[in-house]
Parts: C-alpha cells; sequence; structure tokens
C-alpha cells in the first residue's frame, strides 16, 4: 500500500475537500482523486465520500484511518532515519500546541530549532485539552506540547513547568487587591466560561473542586474572556501564562490554596518517535531555562 495515496486521503478530509488537499500537497485536483481512487480500488471499498459540506469518511473510511496514519507516520520516519544515517535531518512534523504555549514559548522554540534544522519543517496545530487528546490518540500529530493529558490518552508524558492558576478580577472587586482568593466563593460569582465542558484547565478545577459556579457568559476564547472581565462583566480564572503579555485593568490574584497544572510534551509513544520528533523534544528540554523566564518564573 503507497503511503502517499494515504496522504493524499488524510489531507482531503482534514482539508474539508481534494482541491485544498491538493494544495497542499503539491499535485493537481485530478491527482489527488485518482490518488484515492486508487486506494479505495486496492482495499476494495469505499473511504470517503463528497457532499456540499466538503469531503467525509465512511465508516469504512473512520475505520481505516488510524492504520493509515500509521502506515504514512512510519514511512516518515523511515525516512528521516535514513537522512539522519547521510548526515542531513530532514522531515516535517505537525506538533499540537496549548493556545498560551503558542503565544508565549512557540516562537522562540521554533526560532532555535530553525536555526538548528532547517530542514524540517513544522506545522502546528493549536487546541485546548479536547483536542489535544484526539490527536495523540489517533496520531494526527507527532506530539502535543501541552497540559497534561486527561486519562485515556495514550501517550507518554514529559512534565516540563507547573503554571499557577489565578483568579481575573475587573477593577473594584472586594478581592482585586486581596492576596489570595477563597475558591469556593466562585460559586456566588457571575462567572464567564471559556470553552464550557470541553475539558479546558477551568472545567477540570471546577470538576475537582466539586463548584457549582453560574455561568453568566462563555466563550470560545481565552483574551476575550479576559477583556469581559475588565469591562466587568464578570470573573473569571486561568492560567498565569495565558494572559503573560495581556496588558489590561484586570487584577491576577491567586487562590488561597494554589492551584497548578504541568505543562510539558505529550508523545504518542516517545520511543517510536521520528528524528525530527526527538529532536524537537530534546530543543524544547534545553529551552526551558529561557522559557521559564518569559513566563517569568525563575530558572
Amino acid at each position: 500500500m503507497d503511503a502517499t495515496k494515504c496522504e493524499a486521503l488524510i489531507a482531503a478530509v482534514e482539508s474539508g475537500s481534494f482541491t485544498a488537499a491538493a494544495r497542499q500537497l503539491g499535485y493537481t485536483q485530478s491527482g489527488v482523486t485518482r490518488m484515492v481512487a486508487s486506494l479505495e480500488s486496492e482495499l476494495g471499498f469505499s473511504l470517503c465520500i463528497r457532499t456540499k459540506q466538503g469531503v467525509r469518511l465512511t465508516e469504512n473510511g473512520r475505520r481505516m484511518l488510524p492504520h493509515l496514519r500509521e502506515l504514512v507516520r512510519a514511512q516518515r520516519v523511515a525516512e528521516e532515519s535514513g537522512a539522519e544515517i547521510r548526515g542531513v535531518l530532514s522531515g516535517a512534523l505537525t506538533v499540537g500546541s496549548y493556545y498560551s504555549i503558542s503565544a508565549i514559548w512557540m516562537p522562540t522554540v521554533l526560532n532555535a530549532f530553525e536555526k538548528d534544522y532547517p530542514g524540517i519543517d513544522v506545522a502546528i496545530r493549536e487546541g485546548g485539552n479536547t483536542e489535544m487528546g484526539q490527536w495523540l490518540n489517533s496520531r494526527a500529530v507527532d506530539l502535543c506540547f501541552c497540559a497534561q493529558p486527561s486519562k485515556g490518552t495514550y501517550c507518554d508524558w514529559i512534565p516540563l513547568y507547573q503554571d499557577e492558576m489565578v483568579m481575573w478580577l475587573p477593577e473594584g472587586h472586594p478581592y482585586a487587591t486581596a492576596k489570595s482568593y477563597p475558591i469556593h466563593n466562585l460559586e456566588h460569582e457571575a462567572f464567564i466560561h471559556t470553552l464550557a465542558n470541553h475539558d479546558t484547565d477551568q472545567d477540570r478545577l471546577i470538576r475537582e473542586e466539586g463548584l457549582r459556579v453560574q455561568d453568566r457568559y462563555t466563550t470560545t476564547d481565552g483574551f476575550t474572556t479576559y477583556n469581559m472581565v475588565e469591562a466587568g462583566l464578570g470573573v473569571s480564572f486561568n492560567q498565569r501564562l495565558i494572559s503573560k503579555r495581556w496588558n489590561g485593568r484586570v487584577a491576577e490574584v491567586p487562590f488561597e490554596q494554589p492551584r497548578r497544572i504541568s505543562l510539558g510534551i505529550a508523545v504518542p509513544f516517545l520511543a517510536e518517535a521520528s528524528p525530527a520528533a526527538q529532536r524537537f523534544v530534546t530543543c524544547i528540554e534545553q529551552l526551558m531555562p529561557r522559557l521559564r523566564a518569559l513566563a517569568g518564573a525563575s530558572a
């Protein structure tokens, strides 16, 4: 089975169309269509169908997708290993990245990695905890730089940093100038919930503490939540890192009993990771003193 044909199908499904897949892979649309048709003929069943909403997998396609991803990954590992033996490391990486990490840390990581490994192309996919878990389990990414995945995510975890969770309070709030905030007071606040029910750090802490918060507003973006708090529409909380470069009139107050989340690298089976992925992990580990400094923590 040709991994190139598998890659064409994966690109069509992820991008939503054969046209977009062709642009992404550098083929003509008809070329991508022929490769997918050839793959289906080889397997003996249909893998995808075209609808007005785009390309989507059939049930058989959904069952085959993890295996096709694995075939593409295995070919890439073999190619990168061969290049490494020749002394020229090249290849491609897909990295899942937490929103706050993308904004504060990823530019530094990519800059350093590109200087050391100019032959490796890196694609970043931003998301939250739910997306990271899905991408890791389906091997849609080579690794994730994220918060610790929840149970049921199959990966090796490398913890690197403990980030503190803090309250976001508007000016004039009774606790805005306090040294700490009692977490159960959240049950009496107008709460602004970011990405509710998406296994976010907010969701996890609310669940762990058994809190009954009253969602006044819900948003899909941390910056929107931050601005709504600044406008006095309610309160929220998040990790310190995410608002590191936001300079609004929002008080960041730690909880009475400090709450922290673990940030690090999640890799589906580190021992089987491609040479490029292993180099990326090493790059991040070596940069952690600088990244901690960017977060305002001591090295």
